[in-house]
Order: structure tokens, then C-alpha cells, then sequence
């Protein structure tokens, strides 16, 4: 069998190069309009041409799916078909991710391939068959699926499957709770995430339930990394991550990864190495999803906001970048840098970069600390004018 895809989420341009640097096949990624990350800044049309531009850079052949998962109704007919008519006129992207029957129809009408989202909860043969007759050439299947299961299908047609990343409480996604208490659809990519908060149980007569974890629909994120072996046995033809909200500092390290499990067999202590490496970034700690038995309460996660082990504080911004010596001007804008700090760089063009000062000057002197308001001079690697610099700190 070919080595799978990996397939990195993409919300903005950072993220788009942090998943290329760390070695994904292709990127997924929506419109302003139309996918389920709606809060993500995403693309315009216009901003796929640069995409597609930077996906072809250096004769990478980094493959381009556009998410249009989300419910569709009349009238929003005519805006689907323009952008698919464009997307085909100017070859912007290698698939359409789908599961609204106008938008598979109008994927047939203009020869663009579609893959079946996860919206669709393909779960059997039968439904694969169909979808396959459509015309279809993958599915990414449903998340309650466990390997012996998905092995079945994916001898009828190419399967995707999430391996990292945030899951759902409800089946696929398909929730009304978001709609129900704030007027925002989950199926129209708007969800505001009440599950992820706590919750106290009460009668109607007052009394209040005290619950041991009372996030009790906040499932866990999905981790795939310590069983990767039997996910690559299993015949899946893209792993894909999870994440379009997420921050590229999370792209680029659980792609990265994920490029080492599927590009060679890890021994245990790198896969823990590896599980210590995302911990360091955005989750609400681990859960083996379906894929080797049911959810437990063990898979429910403790905390809202994250258990992610590093923050990023916000210290300054790129005012001159010199390539010839890869050294930046970086204007202190809040707290201080000291030497031995751990910094990001991000920017649009710049994607993430994880330095360690181990020098800094101003003036052409050597400092050990630059403060609130100071321009100093740091070694930094290929970056931007106007690109943000991120102060690491553990939690």
C-alpha cells in the first residue's frame, strides 16, 4: 500500500506554511462562507490563487481541498455554483470537501472531484457504495468508526480519517445545542462550544447534582500517534488533523509529528517523545476516539480552556529583517526578552518560527535583556517586516 496523506488543517496563511514546513501531503481549508470554521479567518477566493501559488512553490505538489460542508439552502444556489464555476475555471483546488447533494451536483456539473465529508456519518458498505457511484473518489468517514470497520470500507473506496484534533460530544458533528442556546448553528460551521463548559444537574425542584467532572460532554482530543501502526494496517489513504481554529504553533507540531510516524516505524520512547511534544500545544488531553474500543468517562476532558503545557505572550513585532546575517530588529512591545528565552515568529509570509535568543544587541552592543519600547537585534531566521513575536512560557 502507498504511504497515506497527511492532511493539516489550514485557517489562515501562518498556518498554511507551518503545515507545509512540517511536511504535510495537503491542506484543507475553507471560505468565508460555506464550511464548518466559520470563527476561522480562512480564505477568499482571491486568497487562493496565493494558496495555490505557495502549494507549488519549489515543485511541491502540496494538494489543496476546499471545505464546502456546510448545510446549503435556496438561496445560496446561485453564490455555490459561482464559486465552483471559478474554482474549476482557475484550477484553484485539487477537491471539494461535500456532503449538501446541490454541492455534490454542481462538483459533477463542473468535473471538479469530491470527497464526502464527515457531515455525511458514513459508517457501512452500503452508504460507501452509493457514494462511490456518485462519484465520489473519497470519504472521510464517520468519527464512531473502529479500525476492523473501517478496514471494510476502505476496500470499496479511498477513506480519510481524523487522527489528532478536537471531537465531537454529538454524532459528526451534527449538534443543535449552539443553535438552541445562542441563535449560532453548529451546522453552519457557528458553533460557540457550550458543551465544552460546566455544567450543574438540577431537578425541578432545586435540587442540584454534584458531578465528579462536570464537563461532562467536553470529550477529550483524538491521539492517534501510540497505536499509528495499526492505523497504517487498516488501509486509510489520508490522516488528517484536526484544527482550522487552531493556532500554527499546533500545525506545525502535531504535523510534524505525524510526518515522523508515517515516514518510519517510531520505537516507544520516540512516540512518547512525540506525545510530550503535543502536550506542549492546544488540547484537552488525549482519547483514542473509537478507533480500538467505545468512549469511556476516562475520555471526557476536566478543563475549558486547554491543558496545553506552553503559552504564548505577546512581545513585540519585526521592523527590519537583514538576510545576509538572518538577523531581526524586533520593537519590544510589552514585558521584556532576555537571553535564553524561547520566542515564536509568525507571520503571513513567514509561517511559525521557534528560536532561542542566544543574543541580542542594540546599538551593535550586546545586551541580555531588551525592554518595553527598545528595538533590539536578534538572530532569527528568514522572517517579515510586520511579523508578531511571541514570548514561550510554561503554564
Amino acid at each position: 500500500m502507498n504511504k497515506p496523506e497527511l492532511l493539516a488543517p489550514v485557517g489562515d496563511f501562518p498556518s498554511l506554511h507551518a503545515a507545509i514546513e512540517a511536511g504535510a501531503d495537503a491542506v484543507y481549508l475553507g471560505l468565508r462562507e460555506f464550511n464548518m470554521r466559520d470563527s476561522a479567518r480562512n480564505f477568499s477566493l482571491g486568497g487562493l490563487e496565493k494558496v495555490r501559488k505557495i502549494c507549488n512553490e519549489n515543485n511541491r505538489k502540496i494538494k489543496i481541498y476546499l471545505t464546502l460542508n456546510t448545510i446549503i439552502y435556496d438561496s445560496e444556489l446561485s453564490r455555490i455554483e459561482k464559486i465552483i464555476k471559478k474554482l474549476k475555471e482557475k484550477k484553484l483546488v485539487d477537491a471539494i470537501t461535500c456532503w449538501d447533494l446541490s454541492v455534490v451536483e454542481l462538483c459533477r456539473k463542473y468535473g471538479i472531484p469530491f470527497h464526502i465529508s464527515t457531515q455525511a456519518s458514513v459508517a457501512n458498505k452500503k452508504a460507501a457504495e452509493f457514494y462511490k457511484r456518485l462519484g465520489a473518489s473519497r470519504i472521510i468517514l464517520a468519527r464512531e468508526l473502529n479500525l476492523k470497520q473501517i478496514k471494510k470500507i476502505s476496500k470499496i473506496i479511498d477513506v480519510e480519517c481524523f487522527v489528532h484534533g478536537a471531537m465531537c460530544v454529538s454524532i459528526s458533528g451534527r449538534c443543535f445545542m449552539s443553535q438552541f442556546l445562542q441563535g449560532e448553528s453548529a451546522n453552519r460551521g457557528k458553533c460557540v462550544h457550550p458543551c465544552r463548559r460546566a455544567w450543574i444537574i438540577k431537578d425541578r425542584d432545586g435540587f442540584e447534582l454534584k458531578l465528579e467532572n462536570n464537563r461532562v460532554m467536553s470529550a477529550k482530543d483524538l491521539c492517534a500517534l501510540p497505536f499509528i501502526d495499526k492505523l497504517k494496517k487498516a488501509g486509510i489513504s489520508a490522516f488528517k488533523i484536526e484544527g482550522r481554529n487552531r493556532n500554527p504553533e499546533y500545525v506545525y507540531t502535531v504535523v510534524g509529528a505525524y510526518r515522523k510516524a508515517l515516514d518510519k516505524k517510531l520505537t516507544r520512547e520516540e512516540i512518547k517523545k512525540e506525545i510530550e511534544e503535543l502536550k506542549k500545544v492546544y488540547n484537552r488531553g488525549f482519547s483514542s476516539g473509537f478507533f480500538l474500543r467505545v468512549p469511556t468517562a476516562d475520555d471526557f476532558s476536566t478543563s475549558e480552556h486547554g491543558e496545553q503545557r506552553e503559552k504564548k505572550i505577546v512581545a513585540g513585532r519585526v521592523e527590519k529583517y537583514w538576510p545576509n546575517i538572518e538577523v531581526a530588529a524586533v520593537r519590544i512591545l510589552a514585558g521584556n526578552l532576555k537571553i535564553g528565552d524561547e520566542i515564536y515568529i509568525q507571520g503571513d509570509e513567514t509561517g511559525i518560527i521557534r528560536n532561542r535568543i542566544e543574543r541580542m544587541e542594540i546599538n551593535k552592543k550586546p545586551v541580555k535583556e531588551a525592554r518595553k519600547g527598545e528595538a533590539v537585534g536578534i538572530k532569527t531566521g528568514k522572517c517579515y517586516k510586520g511579523d508578531d513575536v511571541f514570548l514561550i512560557k510554561e503554564k
